[in-house]
């Protein structure tokens, strides 16, 4: 034992304990027991002839000569093991209603989605909440609170003792018994799918039908000198199948029937520069607006300068819009100006100020006919203003979403120049702006940056119907002709997704599907006259045409008669 305590081994075990107890309150160290183990209540220094305990020697193993006794519970008689498995709804405090679906106001664009893969997910959520939580039949309802004068009646008193288990015969008229019956053929335990019941229910169930939309352009064009500016309005496509572009100081027509391009005006003699393009609903006439505020009609079909105005606004024209013979022009220089281009006259007819800074956006309702009677007009100021030519004014009302009406500053003093409603939900610029050509009455106008909402209005109430954010900045709107569909395109967004086209589905505001292929932002949308395809325009300098829509239903007098009964005779 001495040549033990004089070896290598023995010194530096000396010195490592010399180490411990210089570390160690005297009070807390531990006694170790060759045969008991570690005693908390003592503490003295272990003999040389024990080995020191290490973390191999933690486990007991046979050469470990330190016993520790191992800690075992003692479980009493109140210990109930369950028959089944743990009911993870019980265990994990699990709600037992469906998972809560985010909410369509505060909808986030995903990169890549449509209405297909939206419901492919939806019905996976749906099955592995079933799967992985299903409902528990032999869960107790929750206790419910009683009043308070019937609980004061009742006295406490102690539980009496009983017997914690009871063993009876299975009997159908005791109702604790489980009705289970294992010799049921259509028993879960007898199922050969993996999946439980109501999970194949879901899945055999029948799903809706949805539209298909391709996710690529069929034609992709250079468009050098496309400005990337959110005030700007370069692109429209006409009645007669004829593409306008404004490109620098240049406009140019592509004919999608030939594909053929033309020049149909140059300003760079003048130093000028397009900043609005805009086509009568019917007809080749082609309105061209300047950053200098002259504005300009072209004849389309013979590249003839019809009418110019010079000096129209004293600032920059980013919005127009033309209701049969009137073209209305909106400007930086926050003014709204109509002219009927019949009239000899430069003047405008009227003059309507509704705005505090440049007006963006403009849009007349229907389709520039009689019935084309208020123009939509949306600023930099976040102001959305409803006009009304006609004079008429709106009835007073107390409904708290009504717009407010603001006094114009007109020459003549008419009313006209009063808004018939003025919207102040908007926290950005808009100049997305569109009516619904299926319902009479309704608009959608979309926000910028800081807002990125799309909003519904009805124009007759004054009342907002209903809203979507859709997380990214708002550059255009646009309806479907053939479906009850709206084309929104994006920009600046907060997440990933930026520079969408996205399809949304009216009323219901769900996304039939989203485009991607601009790598700057959709500043610009056109819908050919058919209303089967879209055109985008971004600062990338590339116009993007899309098969967004299906074709348009045949009229009643196209279509085959019922009572044409030859076409029944084989």
């Amino acid at each position: 034992m001495s040549g033990l305590k004089n070896s290598p081994f023995g010194k530096r075990l000396r010195a490592s304990q010399q180490e411990i107890d210089e570390d160690t309150p005297r009070r807390n160290r531990p006694r170790i027991n060759p045969i008991f183990g570690v005693s908390p209540a003592t503490s003295t220094t272990p003999s040389l002839d024990s080995r020191p305990t290490t973390s191999s020697d933690s486990s007991n193993g046979p050469d470990s000569p330190i016993d520790h006794p191992r800690m075992t519970r003692d479980y009493g008689d109140r210990f109930v093991p369950t028959r089944e498995g743990g009911d993870m709804r019980t265990s994990y405090h699990l709600m037992e209603q469906e998972p809560v679906t985010p909410s369509k106001k505060n909808r986030i664009i995903p990169t890549e989605s449509d209405a297909v893969k939206e419901q492919a997910n939806a019905l996976f959520s749906s099955i592995l909440h079933t799967e992985v939580t299903p409902p528990s039949p032999h869960r107790p309802s929750s206790p419910t609170r009683q009043p308070v004068a019937s609980t004061s009646a009742v006295p406490p008193s102690t539980p009496t003792r009983r017997r914690l288990f009871a063993y009876s015969s299975p009997s159908h008229s005791n109702p604790s018994t489980p009705s289970r019956r294992l010799d049921t053929p259509t028993d879960e335990a007898y199922s050969m799918s993996p999946v439980r019941a109501q999970s194949r229910q879901l899945l055999e169930s029948p799903r809706r039908q949805l539209r298909s939309v391709c996710k690529t352009p069929y034609r992709v064009l250079d468009a050098p000198e496309l400005a990337e500016d959110f005030y700007l309005n370069l692109v429209d496509w006409s009645s007669t199948n004829v593409l306008g572009v404004g490109l620098g100081s240049c406009v140019y027509l592509w004919t999608a029937q030939n594909a053929s391009v033309s020049k149909l005006c140059d300003l760079s003699s003048t130093k000028d520069t397009i900043s609005s393009v805009s086509w009568v609903q019917k007809g080749s006439t082609l309105a061209v607006g300047t950053l200098s505020g002259m504005l300009h009609v072209y004849d389309a079909s013979t590249l003839q300068l019809h009418r110019s105005y010079n000096q129209a606004h004293s600032q920059r024209i980013g919005a127009l819009s033309w209701n049969s013979h009137i073209l209305s022009s909106g400007s930086r220089d926050r003014q709204v100006q109509h002219r009927d281009v019949r009239d000899p006259d430069n003047r405008p007819f009227k003059r309507c100020h509704g705005h505090k800074q440049e007006v963006c956006g403009l849009k007349w309702s229907g389709d520039g006919g009689a019935g084309s009677a208020n123009l939509a007009s949306g600023g930099n100021d976040n102001k959305v203003c409803i006009w009304d030519l006609r004079g008429s004014r709106r009835a007073a009302t107390g409904l708290p979403n009504a717009g407010r009406a603001v006094p114009g500053l007109a020459d003549d003093g008419s009313s006209g120049d009063i808004p018939l409603w003025k919207f102040h939900e908007h926290t950005a610029a808009v100049k997305a702006l569109a009516w619904d050509p299926h319902l009479s009455g309704v608009l959608a106008t979309g926000g910028g940056t800081q807002d990125k909402h799309i909003r519904f209005w009805n124009t007759g109430t004054g009342t907002m119907l209903n809203e979507l954010d859709t997380g990214s900045q708002v550059c255009n709107l646009i309806w479907s002709l053939t479906s009850h569909e709206l084309v929104s395109t994006h920009g600046f967004s907060s997440t990933t997704a930026q520079n969408q086209i996205c399809i949304w589905k009216y009323p219901t505001l769900n996304m039939v599907a989203s485009l991607t292929g601009h790598t700057n932002r959709v500043l610009y949308l056109a819908m050919s006259p058919d209303g089967e395809t879209i055109v985008t325009g971004a600062g990338d300098e590339t116009l993007r045409f899309w098969n967004a829509f299906p074709k348009k239903e045949s009229s009643e007098r196209e279509r085959d008669s019922q009572l044409d009964y030859s076409k029944l005779i084989r």
